[in-house]
């Protein structure tokens, strides 16, 4: 079926567009054209002036509804996440598989190759965040499970997950070279997190070929004006990076500071996760913030789009930009040609919302959610 969707502000991901309809055929996004060239045979949804902008992308998110799959990985934690994560605009994301045993991790990569094969289409993947960590800065994940890497089992893994991994924190001071070199090779993407390095450390696997940085702030070294740290080496060589924007984990005007230093690399996650009374992860909800039972802040209620509500709203980022953060930047860093923006070409995946950031519909691959 070909679709035209009319009366809508239009953010492409490169300019907001008015008084324009977005022409979508065979699940692809055909033109953005006038009203008045509109081919007879398209089915016209009128949109009544609602915003529409690339479907948006999560690049760690550990559960939704009950379903904690970075815990405890299944697939039906996976199905949850794409069907409550469409309900919100979100188009692409990456399951996060935290610290954990071995034997969870197997599970986990396991679940994500099982699953392919009924996935919606927004599940693109896996982000393990650790166990290679440094325990030093472990935030919420559990010391016991925290270890040096190893070529043999990180090989193993990856192997095993036929393609699955496109994703892996870790902190990257404590690994060996080859280990690093490795997963570049194997085209996943490196993220430095949880992580102590100095300074010099940091100067020396950033963009070398570490490609990322994890929730800026979150489980790295304050900056210290004697002893920097990691953070100002992040703003000196500007990898991308992820921020929590929800005021709890991240205050606002930390995030003012880093969208003034890192710009266009500065990309949204929600860190979210769901409550959970079992496993290595129990997260009590209290209120605006998930805890560990101990008060440890663990993951966020965070939506995409409250994230981008906040960034126009708390921070003063304009909301064309806000949204390129949500879709345009994190589709850029996974390398994703085909996602992100809304051009000729590109899958539409598509979220519709009103001037009050309240989510309307979901497109993706052009099927109305």
């Amino acid at each position: 079926m070909n679709i035209a969707l009319i009366n809508a502000t239009i953010f492409t991901g490169e300019e907001k567009l008015e008084n324009k309809s977005i022409l979508i055929q065979n699940g692809l996004i055909f033109s953005i054209t006038d009203q008045s060239e509109i081919p007879s045979d398209y089915q016209i949804t009128d949109l009544h002036g609602l915003s529409i902008a690339p479907g948006l992308i999560d690049l760690q998110i550990y559960g939704s509804g009950g379903k904690l799959f970075g815990a405890l990985p299944d697939e039906e934690g996976l199905e949850q996440l794409e069907k409550d994560l469409l309900d919100q605009g979100t188009t692409g994301f990456f399951a996060t598989a935290a610290t954990n045993s071995d034997e969870v991790v197997i599970i986990a990569i396991d679940a994500a190759k099982a699953y392919r094969k009924k996935a919606k289409g927004n599940f693109l993947g896996l982000h393990l965040e650790g166990p290679y960590l440094n325990e030093k800065r472990k935030g919420a994940h559990p010391e016991k499970y925290i270890k040096k890497g190893t070529l043999s089992e990180i090989k193993s893994w990856v192997e095993r997950a036929e393609g699955e991994i496109k994703m892996i924190t870790i902190a990257p001071e404590l690994q060996d070279q080859e280990l690093i070199d490795y997963l570049y090779s194997n085209n996943i993407i490196i993220s430095a997190g949880h992580s102590n390095a100095s300074y010099e450390e940091a100067l020396s696997f950033l963009n070398n070929p570490v490609q990322a940085a994890t929730h800026l702030y979150n489980a790295m070294p304050p900056i210290h004006h004697r002893e920097p740290g990691l953070i100002p080496a992040i703003f000196k060589l500007k990898p991308y990076t992820s921020i929590v924007a929800d005021g709890v984990h991240v205050s606002f005007p930390m995030i003012e500071l880093a969208k003034r230093e890192l710009g266009a690399k500065l990309f949204l996650i929600t860190d979210a996760v769901t409550e959970s009374n079992e496993g290595a992860y129990q997260h009590k909800f209290t209120g605006n913030r998930y805890t560990m039972p101990d008060g440890t802040l663990s993951g966020s209620c965070l939506t995409m789009l409250k994230a981008i509500e906040n960034c126009v709203e708390k921070v003063n980022i304009s909301l064309d930009e806000a949204l390129r953060m949500g879709s345009t930047y994190p589709a850029q860093l996974i390398k994703d040609s085909a996602r992100g923006l809304l051009k000729a070409g590109y899958k539409a995946d598509i979220i519709v919302f009103d001037k009050n950031f309240k989510h309307h519909s979901t497109y993706i691959s052009g099927k109305l959610n």
